[in-house]
């Protein structure tokens, strides 16, 4: 075990798999991101493994971003190369200095260089990291008018596409990855949908196959551990080629369909169902609330007869309750999520103009994006809210909760809800449905906010109204000095020493061998 937060003296690795990451991540990845740092002051070595094909960005910026150590993360596309992942740092002038032919003249825009070879009849369009004036994150070549070549930078060309013109379009065919000193490392070949993948004289006719083949390089051991944080085309070649490595899966969300609930079936969600008819495979599972880790042993009993070990371990911690410094802003409401539509913003949106009829001075400010963001700025737009509905973009959260009151969610499901752990621990009042399990797990009803009946069969317009009339009665008969004060009561069970503490408890239970599957925890 580590004598010291911070201190990584275990020989365990902790391996996570999932698939992509991106600038607006979902909370699967920010769970992850919790965990990694939960994870290093447990003491314990992790690695981050992401297995989508990333082209317009540099993973590692994103990676970084949300809070991965570069030696933490491993990407597949990169992982049979000698680059390590690093901020894209190669310079125009580096690039230059390999063009085969004379520049005949450039054109220079914000965050492009066009540079011509009119003796040969090309260019290349040079696209610069975001913020930067010299660096090239990826280079486009243009002969005769047609895409030949794409090649991509981190600290040096990491890997090109190559495309020929089918119908008057450009057709790739083929993705070449180097190595530092840019001898071939391996390669894909394309056609269409389909991929064969080459690497040392093997051949992987699938992508499934070439993860298979990767599972095995990672050189696994008996004492290390393997997170599925996403299972689609993952899942299979995990479970069958970890070797003796153990073996957990994370819940991340309602793990089934409440509404088609049969006496003698259960449909599972489809991102756990294949862990969940493989449960004899797995060492663990994780669930981040008590309810749902109760729903799902019932659940396992009932259909499967069978008793997998489940733990409890919240996806995320506070380091610490957040205090205001000055007063908060009075009738002031937050959400942050992402803009997507089964987060009913839109609720959201028409409640709060609902409810400023009655509280004038109400304010409702909406941190995320995503793809509903067009729709919803209309609806403000519509009901004339622009003065007291903001939509304010994605943000770092963490000194921003507690200049507010309240905490309104519109979510029918959360797996946890990372949001509103944080919102509990800057002792926000909260409003919200009482549906699994975010608010359940962070709603005291009457005590530090209000949990609202709901029907999935109601109309909108039901919904709508018991928001506002939430809204309403917070600003208008709540004593929010005492809802603040519940609040941070049950933030002090999120605290990072007491997760830190249950991440040990599993790893070194799994470590001494108190994982023989079939046992329930």
């Amino acid at each position: 075990m580590a004598a010291l937060y911070g201190r990584t003296v275990n020989t365990m690795i902790v391996y996570n798999i999932n698939r992509g990451i991106g600038w607006a991540s979902s909370g699967v990845e920010y769970a992850q991101a919790y965990r990694a740092n939960l994870l290093r002051m447990a003491g314990y070595q992790a690695k981050f493994i992401f297995t989508d094909m990333f082209q317009i960005e540099n993973i590692e910026h994103m990676t970084k971003n949300i809070g991965f150590l570069d030696e933490e993360v491993i990407w597949l596309y990169s992982f049979f190369t000698d680059f390590k992942i690093a901020p894209t740092t190669y310079r125009t002038e580096q690039l230059e200095k390999t063009f085969e032919h004379k520049i005949t003249r450039i054109e220079k825009e914000e965050q492009t260089r066009i540079y011509y070879f009119d003796e040969v009849g090309v260019y290349a369009r040079v696209h610069l990291r975001k913020g930067y004036e010299d660096i090239v994150q990826r280079v486009e070549y243009v002969s005769a008018n047609c895409l030949i070549r794409k090649d991509y930078f981190t600290y040096g060309r990491l890997f090109s596409e190559y495309y020929s013109p089918v119908d008057n379009r450009a057709h790739l065919y083929l993705r070449r990855f180097f190595n530092e000193d840019g001898s071939e490392a391996w390669e894909e070949i394309i056609d269409g949908d389909r991929s064969i993948f080459r690497v040392d004289n093997r051949m992987f006719y699938s992508k499934q196959r070439f993860i298979a083949y990767f599972i095995q390089c990672l050189k696994m051991t008996d004492e290390d551990v393997m997170i599925i944080d996403r299972a689609t085309e993952i899942g299979q070649a995990v479970l069958r080629y970890h070797g003796k490595t153990k073996i957990g899966s994370v819940i991340h969300a309602e793990h089934y369909n409440e509404s088609s609930l049969e006496k003698q079936d259960i449909l599972w969600n489809n991102f756990y169902e294949y862990e969940f008819s493989n449960a004899d495979s797995l060492d663990f599972f994780i669930t981040s609330t008590e309810v749902q880790n109760q729903i799902l042993k019932e659940q396992f009993d009932r259909f499967y007869q069978k008793h997998p070990r489940i733990v409890t371990i919240p996806v995320g911690s506070l380091d610490e309750l957040k205090i205001p410094e000055k007063a908060r802003r009075k009738h002031s409401m937050i959400t942050a999520s992402r803009l997507a539509s089964e987060k009913h913003v839109d609720w959201l949106i028409m409640a709060a103009a609902k409810a400023h009829e009655q509280v004038p001075d109400l304010t409702l400010d909406i941190y995320g994006s995503g793809g509903e963001e067009k729709a919803l700025r209309e609806i403000i737009h519509v009901l004339n809210a622009e003065d007291y509905i903001h939509l304010m973009g994605h943000h770092k959260m963490d000194e921003i909760y507690q200049q507010y009151e309240i905490y309104a969610a519109g979510s029918t499901s959360e797996g946890f809800g990372l949001t509103l752990m944080e919102a509990v621990g800057s002792g926000l009042a909260f409003i919200g449905f009482d549906v699994h399990y975010g608010n359940q797990t962070f709603i005291d009803h009457g005590k530090n906010g209000y949990l609202l009946p709901y029907d999935r069969d109601d109309q909108m317009s039901v919904h709508v109204k018991r928001l506002a009339e939430a809204m309403v009665q917070c600003c208008q008969e709540a004593d929010m000095e005492h809802f603040s004060e519940r609040s941070y009561e049950i933030a002090e069970g999120y605290l990072t020493s007491h997760v830190v503490d249950m991440w040990r408890n599993l790893l070194e239970s799994l470590k001494m061998g108190e994982n023989d599957r079939g046992i329930t925890d």
